[in-house]
């Protein structure tokens, strides 16, 4: 079987480079064991994944745990995926959504204070200072949010997915996507309003 860097390569005769492999082709490949389309759908699949968690959960253990658990049941139900059903990506993150609240309804109410605050691996800013303040923030602020408008949010403003793709990983209507990231924007606003000057947002 060839390897996944030849298929996504340059092609030699010239002049343009192969479209990327389709994660349901790499699921399909990884269950007729091919182990570099596992590697290929983790490194795609992965961080978007725990950067999800991340947010919901505000905790990186945790999150760390979710990811992990969400790749697990990925190759578990490889050998039975469906063509035409939902996205891979689509249905991981609704693993990972169900997951977070799975863990959620096990804790016990957990003061504000006591959530571990997410370190960031890649400060880009220039101001690294007010680059953590910033993160710090946000993450306080989503904290605060009912988990579905924090669930909402993190997918359509942090992750960037569609309103359509939202309600495919919540199970939800669009009309109720767009309500809940409607209410979390403006929740974040407000809890975010007396720190605008002092966090540039």
């Amino acid at each position: 079987m060839k390897d996944l860097a030849s298929r996504g390569s340059m092609d030699r005769g010239g002049t343009s480079a192969a479209e990327p492999v389709a994660e349901e082709t790499l699921l399909r490949l990884y269950a007729n064991g091919d182990s570099g389309a596992a590697r290929e759908l983790v490194g795609r699949l992965g961080p978007r994944a725990y950067s999800v968690a991340l947010r919901v959960l505000g905790n990186r253990a945790e999150a760390e745990d979710v990811t992990q658990e969400a790749m697990l049941r990925l190759w578990r139900i490889a050998p039975e995926w469906q063509s035409g059903q939902a996205k891979v990506s689509t249905w991981l993150y609704r693993v990972v959504m169900n997951l977070c609240l799975d863990l959620r309804r096990r804790r016990q109410t957990l003061d504000l204070d006591d959530i571990p605050e997410p370190e960031d691996d890649k400060p880009e800013a220039m101001d690294r200072l007010l680059h953590v303040a910033r993160v710090d923030a946000l993450q306080d602020a989503l904290m605060r949010l009912p988990v579905r408008q924090r669930q909402a949010v993190v997918l359509r403003h942090i992750e960037e997915l569609s309103n359509p793709e939202i309600a495919g990983i919540m199970e939800i209507g669009v009309e109720a996507v767009e309500s809940l990231t409607a209410r979390g924007k403006r929740a974040l606003t407000a809890v975010l309003a007396d720190r605008k000057d002092e966090l540039g947002y």
